[in-house]
């Protein structure tokens, strides 16, 4: 009797996840659950709308449900659709792959305010997640709060213009959003010293190619470090520029409070010299990111050893280890889990497996996500790689589209 997993979550963690076991156990009955009608969560949700290279990982995972023999149900929500403690009944072991997609809060004075947004709020509206909020007005100085890659991809979009976007997949509302938004600064500030920032150098690198920007770097000081030496090389070699729109970076600036009467006019920093007060007209987070509460993250982790948070019950990706890491660590952290989940395992042939899905009314399956997949890619906008279906019902009904032939 093969074994039978559910991995909830069907973004990059999860299908890593997926690979590692049926590479090593083809036999097994893999199923991957998600709450949207489409898989791969952050790379179509996350990943920049620029950064098409990167969302190539997609091919490899279209693999698992056309050649592994993975299966996929998908628009089903974990405690409204089917409880976690069914699914643990129903399957020898279920994975928590489910990421994190709530921002984590600003906890100071004034974070509350009209005009501070969190980068994953913003960056799911600009890349047209379902669920997302309409595109705020961010004022012509946006202030961005962090400086890791997060922080980066969201600086590069905003500074973009609509030329450097050919061949991206940005909609064509966030595209005229983009191009009315009326920036002419941006600054971007971080805690830490420019040597200890949490960004990549290739990002930075990649702003150096930027077309209409002036860029200035503030005290970003030295390193005896190799590694942080090439990261201050490649902020130095930013400065400068004649274009229109200006970035500037500091350092060493941890927030104190944001300031305003009926919105976010200004955030006042705690620095080396004292305290600093920098103007702007909206404040954008990107300090990290926590789990939206559908599941109970921080009790099951509690329990949680070596990625097993109970018997049967394991973790995976940004949900076990908090948002730290890239897509291909999470290839890394699926692999050693794989192991540890094969080990354990223990089929009971009495287990109903997706059986215990058979009832839902809403489930759609990965043939529903080709005929979305076909539709967005088959006439996209010049310029662009795709026209994403921006609506749940919209997905859904075109994947069900066969079921009504």
């Amino acid at each position: 009797m093969t074994g039978q997993i559910a991995i909830i979550g069907a973004g990059p963690s999860g299908c890593f996840l997926a690979q590692a076991l049926l590479k090593a156990q083809p036999d097994l009955r893999v199923d991957l659950i998600d709450r949207l009608p489409v898989p791969y969560g952050l790379v179509r949700y996350g990943v920049a709308a620029d950064h098409q290279g990167t969302k190539g990982v997609t091919r490899q995972f279209a693999r698992l449900f056309e050649r592994q023999g993975a299966r996929f149900f998908v628009n089903v929500s974990i405690g409204s659709d089917i409880g976690l403690e069914d699914l643990r009944g129903a399957y020898d072991a279920v994975v928590l792959a489910a990421g994190l997609s709530a921002d984590r809060r600003l906890e100071i004075p004034g974070s509350d305010l009209p005009g501070v947004h969190g980068a994953g709020k913003l960056t799911r509206a600009l890349y047209e997640h379902p669920e997302a909020e309409a595109l705020p007005e961010l004022g012509a100085r946006p202030l961005i709060v962090g400086n890791g890659n997060v922080a980066i991809d969201l600086l590069r979009l905003l500074a973009k213009s609509p030329e450097e976007l050919e061949g991206s997949d940005l909609g064509q509302g966030p595209t005229d959003w983009l191009a009315a938004s009326g920036i002419e600064e941006i600054t971007i500030t971080g805690r830490s010293p420019a040597a200890a920032a949490k960004f990549d150098t290739v990002m930075i690198k990649e702003l150096g190619k930027l077309a209409d920007v002036s860029i200035r770097v503030i005290d970003a000081g030295e390193s005896d470090d190799p590694d942080a030496q090439k990261k201050l090389a490649a902020l130095n070699a930013l400065e400068g520029g004649a274009g229109a729109r200006r970035i500037t970076f500091r350092f060493g600036l941890t927030p104190v409070a944001v300031e305003g009467s009926d919105r976010a006019a200004a955030v006042r920093f705690s620095t080396a010299q004292g305290e600093e007060t920098l103007a702007c007209t909206s404040v954008l987070t990107a300090i990290g990111f926590d789990t939206p509460g559908d599941l109970p993250r921080d009790a099951l982790l509690r329990e949680e050893r070596d990625g097993g948070l109970a018997e049967g019950l394991y973790a995976t990706g940004w949900f076990r280890r908090g948002p730290r890491g890239t897509i291909p660590d999470n290839r890394a952290d699926a692999r050693a889990l794989a192991e540890r989940i094969l080990g354990a395992l223990s089929p009971d042939p009495g287990k109903a497996g997706a059986g215990i899905l058979a009832g839902l009314d809403e489930i759609t399956d990965y043939d529903g996500w080709c005929r979305i997949d076909s539709a967005e890619t088959a006439n996209p906008p010049p310029g662009r790689c795709r026209a994403k279906i921006t609506t749940r019902e919209g997905m859904l009904g075109l994947a069900r589209q066969e079921d009504t032939q």
